[in-house]
């Protein structure tokens, strides 16, 4: 692995030497919710991909690694410092990128001694980063934020900028374990490749968090964080779904070998007990016609007994055993459960307007002139920091435009990428239940259960859902929501969801008859919703081929 990248310098921990060692690890949410229980995981140098559904823990297990959660049981042990990307990044608006970076007091002091400061803390201060404003001014240029000056506030900055920002600082301190949890949100194409690049020149440890899966072709190892264990894979992620389908295939194939186990114990206890039945019924026989002495058919008949009931017991405990061979075998079948987006029935006439934006211009520069008809399928796109997440919410109304006008002329929902439509202190269910309050207790929790909150889960604290389960109950809430929608606005809506909830989203926005507005970085995504018109913004918002 090369480490001549400028990000870079090399690490002095020993390959073989563990970098983070969890033993015996417990987390439990304050409101009594397990997350981890005797957790065990290593991991070493590399690049490791730590995937698993929604709610399995990952984003959890990055947080106790980097010690923003503190474990209920057990220990984290980690060799060296730990950098940590989360996945919502946010700074103060009012601080200096430079302090952003954390190389603002590095910075001061060359500058002081420049200047004929030579106070030994200023040399401290400095130690041996006499190239810091050339070494941070290298990594903006990587990561494609040459245009960032170091002496001005970050202000409001796109999602997708904060992240490199973040990312910039972590590759400034050069962690000895770098952890990232979903790094590609919210970034467009160009500085995705860029993450790409600092990802296979990392020369030290990593654990990425991602459904990315061009991200995670480029780890060494799959981490699969599956009902509080983990199952190592070697190779990227390409080579985990190939070994993967092989051992999913086996497994079919062992569940339908213990089918027929089961069928064949079936049929052998029942033709036992049909044999049985028949001696009982000629002992009987023998004992009507008397033709034995008394007490040599009394014994024959405790024997008959004592036999019949051995045999009974043997084909009894042989059934059970095909049964728990066949539990075993359907256990290693996986059958992940998906959420099951039941959109309202939403038709939108094709000539009927949707949206209307007229000499519209928002904060930041980004203008709009453009009407939408009928169930039309729009995709938002644009570099980081163009506007889209700013355009998007002066369509819902979230921001007061700065000239012109924005009509919606549909009942609509706007689900924003930082999904904060969730009251935190509320449970799943009630925060449902405010979006609709006519509809009854039985009705939230049946439409819950289609997004995996069923039972006790629906009565979990929002504040207490990873990403991806947060998400669902977001749209949960806006699906169930009162009148229905006929016009969606989704920002960044697979962000931190797991590849299988991806797919069911698809399928349920492709049965969706109303029209979509849709701001996303993830081409593919886009083209299997069907987009039927590609809007980009580049100062003006205006058609555009998708090629």
């Amino acid at each position: 692995m090369s480490s001549s990248s400028p990000y870079f310098s090399s690490s002095s921990a020993s390959a073989s030497t563990p970098s983070v060692v969890c033993t015996g690890l417990d987390f439990t949410w304050p409101d009594g919710t397990p997350v981890l229980e005797g957790f065990q995981f290593v991991v070493g140098q590399g690049r490791t991909g730590l995937i698993g559904l929604n709610g399995a823990g990952k984003s959890t297990l990055l947080k106790l690694i980097a010690g923003e959660l503190s474990p209920t049981g057990g220990s984290v042990k980690v060799a060296g410092e730990v950098g940590y990307l989360p996945q919502t990044v946010s700074f103060d608006t009012e601080l200096r990128v430079d302090a952003a970076l954390g190389v603002a007091g590095t910075r001061a002091a060359v500058r002081a001694i420049e200047n004929g400061d030579v106070s030994e803390e200023n040399f401290t201060a400095v130690g041996d980063d006499w190239d810091i404003e050339e070494r941070t001014r290298a990594t903006l240029d990587q990561l494609g934020l040459h245009t960032i000056d170091l002496d001005r506030t970050i202000g409001e900055v796109s999602g997708g900028e904060s992240v490199l920002l973040r990312l910039a600082g972590l590759l400034l301190s050069r962690p000895d374990v770098l952890l990232l949890d979903e790094p590609t949100n919210n970034l467009d194409r160009q500085a995705r490749g860029r993450l790409y690049e600092a990802v296979a020149n990392w020369p030290s440890a990593m654990i990425v968090v991602s459904h990315d899966r061009e991200l995670l072709d480029l780890v060494d190892r799959i981490a699969d964080l599956r009902g509080g264990e983990v199952h190592w894979y070697g190779g990227n992620f390409t080579a985990y779904e190939r070994a993967l389908a092989v051992e999913q295939e086996a497994a079919e194939r062992m569940v339908r070998v213990a089918e027929a186990d089961v069928q064949r114990q079936k049929r052998e206890l029942a033709d036992a007990q049909v044999k049985l039945a028949r001696r009982v019924r000629y002992g009987n026989k023998m004992s009507a016609n008397k033709r034995e002495p008394k007490i040599i058919m009394n014994e024959r008949k405790r024997q008959a007994q004592v036999s019949a009931g051995k045999h009974r017991i043997m084909h009894t405990e042989k059934l059970k055993e095909a049964r728990d061979r066949l539990d075993e075998a359907v256990e290693a079948v996986r059958d992940d459960d998906e959420i099951r987006v039941d959109l309202p029935h939403t038709a939108v006439p094709p000539g009927r307007t949707v949206l209307t934006l007229r000499a519209l211009r928002a904060r930041y520069g980004a203008s709009a002139d453009i009407e939408l008809r009928g169930p039309e399928r729009v995709a938002l796109t644009g570099r980081n920091g163009a506007g889209k997440t700013t355009l998007l919410r002066t369509v819902a109304g979230e921001i007061e435009p700065v000239a012109g006008e924005a009509r919606i002329h549909v009942p609509y929902r706007f689900l924003p990428q930082r999904l904060d439509v969730l009251d935190d202190s509320l449970s799943v269910a009630e925060n449902v239940a405010r979006f609709a309050p006519d509809a009854t207790n039985n009705r939230v929790r049946a439409r819950l259960a289609r997004f995996l909150f069923k039972g006790a889960r629906a009565d979990q604290q929002a504040g207490t859902l990873s990403g991806g389960e947060r998400f669902r109950a977001s749209l949960a809430a806006l699906m169930l929501a009162e009148p229905a929608p006929q016009l969606l606005l989704l920002d960044e809506p697979t962000n931190n969801l797991d590849m299988s909830s991806v797919r069911q989203l698809v399928t349920a926005l492709e049965s969706y008859e109303g029209a979509l507005i849709v701001v996303s970085h993830d081409v593919r995504f886009l083209r299997e919703i069907g987009i039927t018109r590609w809007l980009a913004l580049d100062g003006k918002l205006r058609d555009t081929d998708p090629q």
